[in-house]
């Protein structure tokens, strides 16, 4: 069962600009963006992805 403070988010490469990853946090907790160095498929290689909404 999922926790109303959780919101669903995804994560934009900052290079390509592709929502290559989807993910969720808790709102209440993690107020900033998330920021993460993840691969980026597009690209071959390990890339700042940073939290985007979805719709």
């Amino acid at each position: 069962m999922a926790s109303a403070n959780r919101v669903k988010i995804g994560l934009k490469c900052s290079e390509c600009n592709d929502i290559n990853y989807t993910t969720t946090k808790n709102s209440k907790t993690k107020t900033e963006k998330l920021e993460l160095k993840k691969y980026c498929p597009r690209l071959k290689k390990h890339t700042v992805h940073k939290e985007v909404k979805l719709k």
